[in-house]
């Protein structure tokens, strides 16, 4: 009896369902006592018992909200009024505020990309700045070199040329000092080798040979032995 209740339901909530199962299990332990009773007068008790069971879970069977047939038309107004609310609060709130923060993102995206190409502008401006500065510095470098080159090239040169002449100097004035000497040297040979023949001849012969005969052969005996 108790199983073609709940299958004549047609959707019983879980906790309806054994509220109804309590009851029948009371009346199934109250219809005991009552045997005591007529056969016609149990029976009769036992068909009442069963019908008021069948009543009770009856009674306490609900259909689910939403599907019921019943709530359909306020269902579906709750479904308008919530729906116009949220789109009222997406349109009105929601979508805006996103919009703002979409539109701040971008702005403050593009704002960093402009500074980005801004310093790399200028990153790339002073690169430039810099190689020129350095090919300057070094054609300067490269000119100073060649200037400093030049002028010891030129110092240079002047000194050996002072030197050389300095040198050509010394050394006529030593050839003149030479020449002197030799012919002071020659001279004094020349006196020297005239009377050393007239001692010789004057030994030899036992008489003084002439002066003049005598610087005449020595004369002759030293241009032969000057060098050509």
């Amino acid at each position: 009896m108790t199983g073609a209740g709940l299958l004549g339901a047609p959707l019983v909530l879980a906790p309806q369902a054994a509220y109804a199962d309590t009851v029948v299990r009371v009346a199934e332990a109250a219809a005991p006592a009552a045997s005591g009773h007529a056969a016609s007068g149990g029976q009769a008790n036992a068909q009442d018992h069963g019908a008021a069971e069948g009543n009770t879970v009856d009674a306490h069977a609900v259909h689910f909200p939403p599907f019921d047939a019943t709530t359909f038309p306020s269902q579906l107004l709750w479904l308008a009024i919530t729906f116009g609310l949220l789109y009222l609060l997406m349109s009105r709130v929601t979508l805006p505020r996103i919009g703002r923060i979409l539109e701040e993102r971008h702005d403050r995206i593009a704002d960093d990309l402009e500074e980005a190409n801004k310093h790399k502008a200028e990153s790339q401006a002073a690169q430039v700045a810099y190689e020129k500065a350095l090919t300057e510095a070094r054609a300067k470098a490269n000119a100073i070199a060649g200037e400093t080159r030049d002028r010891l090239s030129a110092d240079s040169e002047a000194n050996r040329k002072a030197l050389e002449a300095d040198l050509n100097g010394k050394l006529a004035a030593a050839e003149q000092r030479i020449a002197a000497t030799k012919t002071d040297a020659m001279s004094h040979v020349r006196g020297i080798a005239v009377d050393t023949t007239a001692t010789i001849v004057s030994t030899l012969i036992g008489t003084t040979a002439p002066k003049a005969d005598i610087e005449k052969a020595v004369d002759v005996a030293l241009a032969a032995n000057e060098p050509a």
